[in-house]
């Protein structure tokens, strides 16, 4: 079972919230999701451990205080793909497309002649 823990203290280490769900069983992995480019803690993090084991620690650790902060402890939800970003988000602007945007037609009327 794959378990997501939020509201992380930014200070604590990885082995530290091993140690907090061992209390329940064994732990397959643990880990702690930091900025790529700073490599400071995220505040949330990972564990893995079996079902039995993890559905007593999502039970027993849920809104406990954790090293001065109260964790959030749930089964952890398959990442939604969302979709791809566009940069222009169809907005329009540009050379010419008669809505006043852009350049080209700054008037905004059909002629294509510039008020200036």
């Amino acid at each position: 079972m794959n378990i997501f823990v939020s509201n992380i203290n930014y200070t604590t280490k990885d082995y530290q919230l091993n140690e907090l769900f061992s209390e329940f069983g064994e732990v397959q992995s643990c880990k702690i999701i930091t900025d790529r480019e700073t490599g400071k803690s995220r505040g949330f993090g990972f564990v893995e451990m079996s079902v039995e084991d993890g559905a007593q620690a999502i039970e027993g650790l849920n809104g406990k205080e954790f090293n001065g902060k109260e964790i959030n402890v749930s089964e952890a939800k398959p990442r939604e793909e969302k979709p791809r970003r566009s940069f222009d988000n169809n907005r329009g602007g540009g050379y010419g497309n008669n809505r006043g945007g852009g350049y080209g037609n700054r008037g905004g009327n059909d002629r294509g002649g510039s008020r200036w």
